[in-house]
């Protein structure tokens, strides 16, 4: 990173919200300096133009939107979903995601207008903070970064809508309604307020991409999808590129209220957040690929990349992308994925997405195996020699350390 004081222009992850919506007269202020306002669009569903003429309002010099969609889900959604990655078992990692993504975005701007500092609107106790300076760090480690969360006096979210009004810049929050709102092609997320009290249930009006499952359709619906080797492809039969393959089942699945979660979570910092979550499309393409894979991984790769899904998590949630690590990862799991190609029926009801069928050219279920009915191809009789040689190792422990084997319970009635 350069040491340098002087700033000439910055390039601003821009999104419009409250945080962002005072960093460019505060730059101002502060830096003396040109801001480049960037809108990256990864699926958000605002007026990204009325948003790019607000930062010019607000004193950008240059605002542009940057269509990143395709690239959002193509290079950084669909990887993790072939690696069944979730955080702490429950989160899509929606948020997680896209910064990389953007920062990716950002970076390229800056090297084009040849700025010389990347500024965010993280604040200083979040995970986001980490995510944008470890992506910068790994594409443009000699512009400086600039968090003004980090520096300024407005302390408060309270501070923060004072000063935009003290600048004439509306901002989309109140006092009333301070949510902190996250929302991309993957999922639509909420923080703050009165979800800081994790005994206080989220308010009905919160929730954005998703109906209340108690007032779904009182019928399941049944969608099919198809992935070619781990990737979705299709929803009944239907060939979609990913942007619109995502948006159809998010509007299928929001109708049936699928995809919400409520969780309290680690943030890196050390932190426990609470956040509420809606992916309704992500979470029908979690459980199809989930439910494929098990006709087309053996149970050993499968074991194994249900381990290896959990550290893949932990990268993209701590912001390690751009990592070594995390590329070895993601080459395993392209390589368990060769065979996952075929299509998932699932069932949608009331907040449920159940996996009721699957096929596969490359299915490992065997019917003449697996049938109980007697004959075919597995002979029962060799059990007993699977079983003695399986359990010997055991049996040897036992027979030499009889002292530290658990004793046998009292037979009943004594």
């Amino acid at each position: 990173m350069t040491t340098a004081t002087t700033v000439r222009k910055a390039v601003l992850a821009y999104s419009g919200g409250l945080d962002t919506s005072v960093i460019i007269p505060w730059l101002g202020e502060t830096y003396d300096c040109e801001v480049v306002a960037m809108i990256a669009d990864v699926g958000q569903g605002e007026d990204l133009e009325a948003i790019r003429l607000k930062a010019l309002a607000s004193g950008a010099v240059e605002a542009r939107v940057v269509d990143i969609r395709e690239e959002f889900l193509s290079e950084f959604v669909f990887p993790v979903l072939r690696a069944g990655a979730l955080y702490e078992g429950r989160y899509l990692l929606g948020t997680a995601l896209a910064r990389p993504a953007i920062a990716w975005a950002q970076v390229a701007l800056a090297l084009e207008v040849g700025a010389d500092a990347l500024v965010h609107g993280c604040t200083g106790k979040g995970n986001d903070q980490v995510r944008f300076e470890l992506a910068y760090a790994a594409l443009a480690p000699d512009l400086r970064v600039i968090a003004p969360w980090r520096e300024w006096s407005l302390n408060s979210r309270e501070a923060e809508i004072a000063y935009a009004a003290a600048h004439g810049i509306p901002v989309p929050v109140t006092k009333e309604k301070p949510y902190s709102v996250d929302r991309n092609l993957w999922h639509c997320s909420s923080e703050g307020g009165i979800l800081e009290d994790p005994w206080s249930a989220p308010p009905a009006d919160l929730y954005q991409y998703s109906t209340d499952p108690r007032q779904g359709p009182e019928d399941p619906e049944e969608v099919t999808i198809d992935f070619e080797e781990g990737t979705p492809v299709a929803v009944n039969g239907e060939p979609l590129a990913p942007v619109g393959l995502v948006e159809r089942l998010n509007r299928i699945g929001g109708r049936h209220g699928i995809g919400r979660m409520d969780m309290v979570e680690n943030r890196l910092v050390g932190i426990k957040s609470r956040g509420v979550y809606e992916t309704p499309g992500g979470t029908i393409l979690q459980v199809a690929h989930h439910d494929l894979e098990s006709i087309t991984l053996d149970r050993d790769t499968l074991h194994y990349k249900l381990g290896a899904a959990l550290r893949v998590a932990e990268l993209v949630y701590y912001g390690q992308w751009y990592t070594p690590l995390r590329q070895a990862l993601d080459a395993f799991v392209t390589a368990t994925q060769r065979t996952v190609t075929g299509s998932v029926r699932l069932s949608l009801f009331k907040g449920t997405a159940t996996a009721v069928a699957r096929r596969s050219p490359h299915s490992l279920y065997s019917r003449d195996l697996a049938t109980f009915e007697v004959g075919g191809s597995y002979r029962q009789a060799d059990a007993e020699g699977f079983i003695h040689l399986f359990g010997l190792p055991a049996a040897v422990f036992a027979r030499t350390n009889p002292h530290l084997i658990r004793k046998m319970p009292t037979p009943i009635g004594r």
